[in-house]
């Protein structure tokens, strides 16, 4: 009889296992986008990746008559249940083969885990926290995620729902075009805006003043997001170790901060979709996925929003909607011809609404899971 064992990763040979089986898991599908190996080894580092100065994970690999089959990681965000006043734990890094036993096993292992420390109720996926990539993919899977978002196996929600997972929030990415925005009902929009707003004015990302730029961000978005369905309060070290990381990729034509009279109230930071380099990359970056990103990135007809703030104090005067008009707008003069603007939570009904009324649609959706431990 077959049977499945799970393994606590320690050593360098099961770290290695850990990170590689999304490599072969997924070799044959033709929308998985191989993340980079040198950025998914950074995640795990417990000792290098600021996240963890505030939280505590654990990994854990599965095979099943004698191969790898799965994996999963648990971990306590301390940040985050101070912030909640709760106790949750997260689960994350979940991959696995279609067989429900092997599934149920990573996840009681998990779930034991984080009961050992206390934990009454576990969220996830998050890999490893919620400022990072969260989700399970559940609609959409005909289509390549962009870069950082999660793709995974159509029967993933399966797994997790047979071993009593509920849903806990939606999330939702939306498409648009050049094509679907109306230019004049765009710039009716500005003029009210700003007649609302004396004022206001845009600027890009200034590159040279990176880490001060971050500092505004940081600010902005600790501020904006609070009060929303699974926030995470940014520490600096996190957002100016994402920030080096970033400054590689950033197109500071689409990265903006918003401001009324010089004083910054809101921010918009898209990315290109590297996904449509690192798909050829298979994961490495040396020796030639350098010089794809390099020589490839001016070819990228594609953006993706991935973080957007206004301070409470201005939130509901339209300035949202001009920071995506901006991108919109900066987007066409250099060459983007559509932008993914994720994730928006499905209980978001303003966001929503402004996406709608620029004339994007949904695209992907994507669950959050919960259970009482």
């Amino acid at each position: 009889m077959s049977t499945t064992g799970v393994t606590i990763v320690t050593t360098d040979d099961e770290k290695k296992k850990f990170l590689e089986f999304p490599y072969t898991h997924y070799k044959n599908d033709p929308h998985f986008v191989p993340p980079l190996r040198m950025d998914q080894k950074k995640l795990i580092d417990t000792n290098a990746n600021p996240y963890y100065q505030n939280a505590e994970s654990v990994f854990f690999i599965a095979e099943y008559e004698g191969e790898i089959a799965g994996r999963i990681s648990a971990t306590v965000d301390r940040r985050f249940n101070k912030e909640h006043h709760t106790k949750t734990g997260h689960f994350g890094f979940f991959e696995c083969i279609d067989h429900q036993p092997t599934a149920d096993l990573l996840f009681r292992v998990a779930e034991d885990w984080l009961r050992d420390r206390g934990m009454d109720k576990v969220l996830g996926p998050a890999s490893p926290g919620m400022m990072d990539v969260i989700g399970i993919l559940s609609e959409g899977f005909d289509r390549d995620p962009f870069i950082l978002m999660p793709y995974n196996k159509p029967y993933y929600p399966k797994l997790i729902e047979q071993y009593n997972y509920e849903k806990g929030m939606g999330l939702l990415a939306f498409m648009i075009s050049q094509e679907d925005v109306s230019e004049e009902r765009m710039e009716r929009a500005k003029k009210l805006v700003h007649k609302r707003n004396p004022g206001l004015s845009f600027r890009s990302v200034n590159m040279k003043k990176i880490k001060e730029e971050v500092e505004i961000v940081r600010h902005i978005y600790n501020q904006a997001w609070k009060s929303n369905w699974g926030f995470l309060p940014l520490t600096k070290e996190e957002l100016q170790a994402t920030a080096k990381d970033f400054k590689m990729i950033l197109d500071p034509h689409v990265a903006h901060i918003a401001e009324i009279d010089g004083r910054p109230v809101g921010f918009s930071i898209s990315l290109p979709n590297l996904n449509v380099l690192f798909k050829t990359m298979n994961g490495n970056l040396f020796p030639f996925g350098i010089f794809k990103i390099l020589f490839g990135r001016k070819k990228i007809r594609e953006l993706r929003t991935v973080l957007m703030g206004v301070l409470p104090e201005y939130q509901g005067k339209g300035i949202d909607a001009l920071l995506n008009q901006r991108t919109i707008e900066m987007g066409k003069i250099y060459g983007y011809d559509r932008s993914e603007m994720s994730w928006i939570l499905e209980s978001n009904k303003d966001m929503i609404r402004v996406a709608e009324r620029m004339g994007a649609r949904v695209d992907k959706r994507y669950n959050m899971y919960t259970k009482t431990l």
